[in-house]
């Protein structure tokens, strides 16, 4: 019986690929899931959502802990269209390339310590040739140094959403510190799309032209599957092959995020049939068919209640800040607005908003909330570029990290900023 319900999944997929026409050769890779990654693969991990809701159409091992290789570019590359937006660099200024920058292990642009390219440039570099060099150079450009930059890469995966990512550096180099989830590169692409649809169209360019030497995107299905148009690769030995992809069809975006591959083939196979599966299950159920991706992968729905891998969980917060629970309020004389002024103490972020009373409740519901941590502390929101960031000021660096890990536990954003940041 069961052997007949899955040739009847098998034939109800191929024929709903041959009706989809110049799509149909690709949808053949539509094959049961445990074919495309081994079973032995720990350092695998996928999620399937649809762009414009959020829902999540497809997980496995979502939340776990991953690297994130050069798709870490994604993220230098939203807070330099960030900068853009906000007037502070234009797409003609020069990026310098410090000794540090050139310095850069491929892949690489290969610039000069002390040579320049422009801002529109090092776009293309890090969507299309993955360069870590010019990342490096972007980011000492934007924050200072790579390390500042870092931090601010962490701190705005938190206010998006990510709440299991840390940043360490902006190329996405080997580095034990820099993590992220399948779920939480999935809110980034999400991000990316939804604040900068303006600059998106960069993760489409399929080849980049620089002083003459034509370079190939890295994302092999932006080449050969119809409708794909980003994102990004990324590659470490301690990643596996990654691989970030949106694709539209019928006026429907997805998005896939694998992550782990065993070698490029694999990801992009296993990242391809997820995507056309995503459809297919999307087409099917406009048509009144209850029925989701891990069906059709031939995979059986995980238990209830467990995190992260039940096909079709909804995600309704991934690209909000949550504010922590209701709870009576803390004297309003802990909380003030100030301008930002370094204290030469250490802090603790919970949050970034747009509205100030957004940042005070913020703070308010933290320090309730978390009362023995944050009890000696002074509740700030801090002005910065047109948000409120809520903070608390006043902690020795222990009682900073105590404070964000308990926060932390509770699924909350965190952000421990040390002196001069704070």
């Amino acid at each position: 019986m069961i052997q007949h319900a899955r040739r009847l999944l098998l034939t109800l997929g191929l024929a709903a690929a041959t009706a989809l026409g110049p799509l149909a050769p690709a949808a053949q890779a539509q094959v049961p899931y445990q074919q495309l990654i081994p079973k032995n693969s720990t350092k695998y991990a996928a999620i399937v959502v649809d762009a414009k809701t959020g829902e999540v159409l497809y997980s496995k091992r979502a939340d776990a802990a991953r690297y994130p290789a050069s798709i870490t570019k994604v993220m230098t590359l939203y807070l330099t269209f960030e900068a853009l937006a906000a007037g502070k660099v234009k797409l003609d200024d020069p990026v310098v390339f410090s000794p540090r920058a050139a310095a850069q292990a491929p892949t690489k642009l290969g610039v000069r310590a002390g040579g320049t390219i422009t801002v529109s440039e090092a776009m293309q570099a890090m969507a299309i040739k993955s360069a870590n060099d010019v990342a490096v150079a972007m980011a000492e450009k934007l924050g200072g140094t790579e390390q500042r930059f870092a931090a601010l890469m962490t701190l705005r995966a938190q206010e998006l959403g990510m709440r299991d990512t840390h940043f360490a550096n902006a190329s996405g180099l080997p580095d034990s510190r820099q993590l992220t989830t399948a779920r939480d590169i999935a809110v980034l692409s999400r991000a990316v799309m939804r604040d900068y649809p303006q600059y998106y169209r960069l993760f489409s360019q399929t080849h980049f032209t620089f002083r003459g030497q034509t370079m190939r995107n890295h994302n092999g299905l932006l080449h050969r599957m119809p409708g794909v148009d980003g994102l990004k690769t990324g590659f470490t030995n301690a990643s596996g092959f990654n691989l970030a992809v949106s694709a539209i069809r019928d006026n429907r975006r997805l998005i896939a995020v694998v992550l782990g591959g065993p070698t490029t083939a694999i990801r992009d196979k296993n990242a391809e049939g997820l995507l056309l599966t995503g459809f297919d299950v999307m087409t099917r159920r406009a048509h009144g068919e209850q029925i989701t991706v891990a069906q059709n992968f031939f995979e059986a729905p995980a238990p209830a209640g467990a995190a992260g891998s039940q096909a079709g969980q909804g995600d309704t917060e991934d690209l909000k800040i949550v504010l922590a629970s209701t709870a009576p309020s803390m004297r309003a004389s802990k909380i003030e607005i100030v301008e930002p002024s370094p204290k030469g103490k250490w802090a603790v972020q919970v949050g970034s908003f747009k509205a100030q009373s957004d940042a005070r409740k913020q703070l308010t519901l933290t320090g309730d909330r978390f009362g023995s941590q944050f009890k000696a502390a002074k509740g700030v929101a801090q002005q910065d570029d047109g948000r409120y960031r809520a903070r608390f000021t006043g902690f020795t660096e222990a009682a900073a990290k105590a404070a964000c890990k308990a926060v932390k536990a509770k699924k909350q954003p965190c952000l421990v900023l040390p002196p001069g940041q704070g």
